[in-house]
């Protein structure tokens, strides 16, 4: 079958960009985006292309070239649902919070709701994506919803799998270009193989047929959840070997190129820091150690939880040494952080170390500044409201945001670099130091600062991974 309409629902990091590009990719397509949140969508239709919901290198001009020609932002969900041949569901799954499996086990209301919703609107035969990262075995419940909740008519529904395999900053570079593209559907049926074939069609306008990989929807849900698990395990790895260097007076730095130059290793994903981020890491583990749990695979569950494990003691680790550093007390003392987005070039903050770390310091009485060239003020309160530790009154009187770094610097005893805007290696650090309390301290949760040229101009400096006294 060809596709003429898609429908996406959902208008977030991966729904909104991953659209644009199909949108921008095959103008002979219309592709809807939808959403009910009202704010969101009115953002994606703003004229003005940098207040986009979505911050990520490049996708303003992609935007900026198919809005208004073959995609479009809407909030008329049932209409788009109607007029669609594919449906791309890519809604939210978070970690659930309550019930069997809270704090491991994904949250499906969302993706069922969805799935109600297309069975009640459909009056044609739809191809159903699943894009949102979900657990094994996901789509046989969405198959069941769709062939049993419909409103009366003879509706035909094939469900596949498509995760979405990008990384925050880089997401247009990987959907132009992509390492493969991974199709899974129901392989022993010719109607999932047509399903299957009219998606790999939509890549195939732009991506290498040799770079789509079909497989059954299970093995491509698994790989989904499979790939964020190796990647995590290898920064929690490099982490763990961090605080090793630091007791040993190695570099974790010269490790990590040492070992990153075998080919059976490779360099990516090597470099230490305060700790990973973002949204799949560790959801996608904590589901996978629920899913192993669930058939009674302990072993395999407790390999993979400690890869989470190491990764929260790396950050508690840092706020620690904050504290012990600055003569065992931060009660009253602003310290700066550079960053709370949890990697640069995007304004995601889901999981960044930064939160945790506040926390920790908040805890501790502290003052904290926070600068951040993309995340906004309410963003900021918003994520240390979730962990529920205080009140919201306490967290906007621990909390002080700044839109001049300089500002949030000034009269601080210690300045932590908590992500790795490229933008901070270019500041007047002399400037800085001569405006701080003293002694003035420097914490490099990301290795990214020449911390012998900071020490000559006076800084007393920590970074992550390095024994040097």
């Amino acid at each position: 079958m060809e596709v003429k309409n898609i429908c996406c629902i959902g208008a977030g990091y991966v729904g909104g960009p991953t659209m644009a590009v199909i949108a921008q990719k095959c103008p002979h397509i219309n592709v809807t985006v939808v959403d009910i949140n009202e704010k969101r969508i009115a953002a994606w239709n703003d004229k003005d292309l940098s207040k986009l919901p979505v911050y990520e290198p490049g996708l303003d001009k992609v935007v900026e070239e198919a809005r208004g020609r073959n995609l479009f932002f809407s909030t008329a969900v049932d209409e788009a649902i109607d007029k669609a041949d594919m449906i791309f569901i890519s809604v939210n799954t978070p970690t659930k919070t309550y019930g069997k499996g809270k704090g491991m086990a994904a949250d499906l209301k969302y993706i069922e709701l969805c799935a109600r919703q297309i069975a009640r609107v459909s009056k044609s035969d739809k191809i159903v994506v699943e894009k949102s990262t979900l657990p094994v075995r996901t789509a046989s419940a969405i198959k069941s919803i769709l062939d049993n909740t419909g409103n009366g008519s003879d509706v035909k529904f094939q469900i596949l799998s498509n995760p979405e395999f990008l990384a925050e900053g880089t997401a247009v570079e990987d959907l132009l270009a992509p390492d493969r593209v991974l199709v899974g559907g129901d392989t022993s049926t010719e109607e999932g193989k047509e399903a299957m074939e009219a998606l790999v069609s939509v890549y195939a306008n732009w991506v290498s047929r040799d770079h789509i990989l079909t497989t059954n929807v299970w093995s491509s849900e698994l790989s989904k959840l499979t790939a964020n698990a190796f990647l995590a395990q290898r920064v929690s790895s490099i982490n763990a070997l961090s605080e090793l260097c630091e007791k040993t007076g190695a570099d974790v730095n010269e490790v990590a190129r040492a070992i990153g130059m075998d080919s059976r290793i490779g360099p990516k994903f090597l470099k230490s820091s305060v700790g990973f981020g973002g949204s799949c890491f560790q959801k996608d583990i904590l589901n996978l150690v629920y899913i192993a749990k669930t058939y009674g695979l302990n072993e395999v569950a407790d390999y993979w939880e400690q890869v989470i494990t190491m990764n929260d003691h790396q950050k508690r680790r840092f706020a620690h040494n904050i504290i012990s550093t600055l003569f065992n007390t931060v009660s009253g003392k602003k310290i700066a952080f550079l960053g709370w987005a949890f990697k640069k070039d995007t304004n995601d903050t889901r999981e960044s170390a930064a939160i945790y770390v506040a926390d920790e310091l908040l805890s501790e009485q502290s003052n904290v500044a926070v600068y951040d060239p993309k995340v906004s003020e309410e963003q900021i309160y918003a994520d240390v409201d979730y962990l529920n530790t205080r009140s919201s009154e306490e967290n906007r009187e621990g909390i002080t945001v700044y839109e001049d770094a300089y500002e949030a610097c000034k009269d601080a005893h210690a300045i932590a670099i908590l992500t790795e805007w490229d933008e901070f290696k270019t500041y007047d650090w002399k400037k800085l130091y001569d405006q701080m309390q003293k002694p003035a301290f420097l914490f490099d949760g990301r290795g990214l600062l020449n911390i012998e040229e900071l020490e000559e101009i006076g800084f007393v400096c920590y970074k992550i991974g390095s024994g040097k006294e």
